[in-house]
């Protein structure tokens, strides 16, 4: 019992020091959790697949160990060796290039994760959906884009992960489509129908590109670009390029066939929501929460011309739209009005910074614009809104042809029929409403999603003797 009890009394006092020594260690630095997030908003902007600057990526952790066209970016174990060190340091870092230096603190913590060892601790992913294992959804989530395709025989519907395909004829699905996205914000198909373009992104992670082949819904190319969802995208009129809008403020295009960013626009200065480009593909508008509707060279990236008078108030532009044959866009948003533009100036400016290239102001809408849309002949305009409400427009002379309840809170997507009969609409309640154009009369509705039944519903449902 003696024994016992002095071996028990230098058990606990050695338990106590070695507990003592855990405390007064520092953790190691974790480049999942710390080290990611600096360069993804300090340094993914200018060195992502898309844009390598100095042939130096920084988006997984292999390419930031390879380096770029200086040299070793890190070197394990020793961090005065390691070029970002010396970039990063000093009273006027060289990078990152037009942004605020990073602070001392996050300098000395790539410092010791480099003086650590730089090592990797990312969890390994596991995604087990594909063909065959898709997601699952026990409530409908909000649809956020649709589209159909050129030949109307497909009414493509966004989901969690995965864009659903629909038979437009009797609207059963006929694919799921899934990719690595979370949030999928655009969809539109490009006009011969053989690609179906997918925008979106996981928030705070990166910024996607999908590209399906609608012959065999099979994934062409998938590509990442900026460090958040994406915006807005649109096909150049051959199909070569794509454009979309980054919360980074910029528009970025990218070639489709070796997936090279051709422009990085940054004259925005705020989120970028939308993108389209003229019809002989020359030149491209964006516009985002800044008012601004801006006109590009799509071969230079150089800043033409500010479409709209952005000082008068207007608010955030949500959503734009081109003419199917003229040179003409569509803008809408905070403000509630729908205005149409010319989208090249006829008129010099002048010191009013007058609103000459508006073609039309539209009436104003029951709610924030969220969705437009032309039919393919251009005559008819459809407007959904964050107050649920839908109408469809005569685009010639502004007259209101009808008005639907697209959802019970607000419509967010709105796609016409390629013959110009129906309209479809989704929003935040997960239905899509299929309407008759000409009456606006309600010829379907059904969820965008197959909804399981939870646990507690099928007890309900057993009990009853429906299952």
């Amino acid at each position: 019992m003696i024994y016992f009890g002095v071996y028990l009394l230098c058990f606990v006092a050695w338990s106590s020091l070695v507990t003592a020594d855990q405390h007064g260690a520092a953790a190691s630095v974790s480049y999942h959790k710390q080290i990611v997030p600096i360069l993804k908003r300090s340094c993914q902007g200018c060195h992502h697949p898309g844009d390598p600057n100095g042939d130096l990526i920084v988006t997984t952790y292999a390419d930031v160990k390879r380096g770029g066209m200086a040299g070793d970016s890190i070197v394990p174990g020793k961090p005065d060796e390691s070029l970002i060190i010396e970039l990063i340091s000093g009273d006027e870092p060289a990078m990152p290039q037009n942004q605020e230096p990073l602070s001392a603190e996050e300098v000395e913590l790539l410092r010791q994760w480099i003086l650590e060892g730089a090592h990797d601790d990312t969890p390994m992913e596991v995604d087990d959906m594909g063909e065959g294992n898709y997601p699952t959804y026990t409530v409908p989530p909000v649809v956020s884009a649709l589209a159909y395709s050129p030949d109307g025989k497909t009414l493509a519907v966004s989901g969690f992960r995965e864009v659903l395909l629909y038979d437009a004829a009797n609207f059963e699905i006929k694919a799921r489509l899934v990719g690595k996205a979370r949030r999928i914000e655009s969809l539109t198909y490009t006009a011969d129908g053989k690609i179906l373009g997918v925008a979106g992104g996981s928030p705070a992670q990166f910024g996607e590109v999908q590209l399906w082949e609608t012959a065999t819904n099979t994934l062409i190319k998938a590509m990442r670009s900026s460090y958040d969802t994406v915006y807005g995208l649109s096909f150049s009129p051959d199909a070569s390029r794509v454009a979309f809008g980054c919360s980074d403020k910029t528009v970025r295009v990218l070639s489709v066939a070796d997936e090279k960013e051709l422009i990085k626009f940054d004259n925005h200065s705020d989120w970028v929501f939308g993108t389209i480009f003229s019809t002989d593909g020359t030149h491209f508008v964006s516009c985002g929460r800044d008012t601004a509707l801006k006109l590009v060279e799509v071969d230079t990236g150089a800043f033409v011309d500010d479409i709209n008078s952005s000082n008068k108030g207007y608010g955030e532009i949500n959503t734009i739209a081109r003419h199917p044959h003229e040179d003409q866009v569509l803008s809408a948003g905070e403000d509630r009005i729908p205005r149409l533009y010319k989208i090249f100036r006829e008129i010099r400016r002048d010191v009013g910074n007058t609103d000459f290239n508006l073609i039309r102001a539209y009436e104003a809408q029951s709610g924030s614009i969220e969705g437009v849309a032309f039919s393919a002949d251009g005559s008819l305009l459809a407007i959904g809104t964050a107050g649920g409400e839908a109408r469809i427009y005569n685009v010639a002379d502004g007259k209101r042809l009808a008005t639907m309840q697209g959802d019970t809170v607000g419509v967010f997507a709105v796609s016409f029929h390629p013959d110009g009969t129906q309209l479809a609409t989704g929003g935040f309640d997960g239905k899509i409403r299929v309407f008759d154009t000409a009456s606006g009369k309600l010829l379907n509705a059904f969820m965008s999603v197959p909804i399981e039944a939870t646990a507690s519903e099928d007890v309900a449902l057993a009990v009853t003797g429906m299952t």
